[in-house]
């Protein structure tokens, strides 16, 4: 039951916000009454903050997994990427739940998300200007290359429904993903990878 109210929480916070969702909605959308839902959380300050230690720990996690496998260079860089878009297509509402805590600043959660991205963000910096000393990658801004691939994953799910009108196609169709996942590879390998080096087979092994 408690998956079931942090699913559908999970959902209508997204779709709606904070303050324009009600316990009411949630424990309607489960199909109980509003005292079972208080059963298990005391509050939606509670809930909301729940729902997102659950996003952002299935997140760490996805990208923990990614980084711990064998690799350097492009491999690893192109294993992340792939990962993390793979991840917010797979999670729409995440997503959504990211930007509208970006653009009001996360006030209300009991979580310093700030705080817990930034060691993950610094360590990708670190690791980056290792393999640009080591001749791997070209000498680029690290952190203006993660701040664009972060940007280029997101703001392409979250804004899919205006995407579908430019491209004039479903931008989260197989196929359409595919390509977008391609492209956007292609993009980072001639920003990062020097001429002459040869791409790996993660460019054109991603998940169709």
């Amino acid at each position: 039951m408690r998956d079931q109210i942090l699913d559908e929480a999970t959902e209508l916070f997204a779709r709606q916000g904070y303050d324009g969702t009600s316990l009411n909605d949630i424990a309607a959308g489960v199909g109980i009454k509003r005292p079972s839902l208080l059963h298990h959380f005391p509050s939606k300050d509670a809930l909301y903050g729940e729902v997102f230690e659950k996003m952002l720990s299935e997140w760490l996690e996805r990208v923990e997994e990614t980084i711990s496998t064998p690799g350097s260079g492009w491999e690893r860089f192109s294993a992340v990427l792939t990962s993390g878009f793979d991840l917010f297509v797979d999670n729409p509402s995440y997503v959504r739940l990211m930007r509208r805590e970006a653009l009001e600043g996360g006030d209300r959660l009991g979580i310093d998300l700030i705080g817990v991205v930034t060691p993950l963000f610094d360590a990708a910096v670190d690791w980056l200007e290792e393999e640009m000393s080591a001749g791997r990658f070209r000498s680029v801004d690290a952190r203006h290359i993660l701040i664009t691939a972060y940007a280029s994953l997101l703001g392409y799910v979250s804004d899919a429904p205006f995407i579908n009108g430019l491209m004039n196609d479903d931008a989260l169709a197989p196929a359409t993903l595919a390509a977008r996942r391609k492209h956007v590879l292609d993009l980072f390998h001639r920003a990062l990878v020097p001429e002459g080096v040869t791409p790996t087979s993660r460019l054109t092994s991603l998940r169709s």
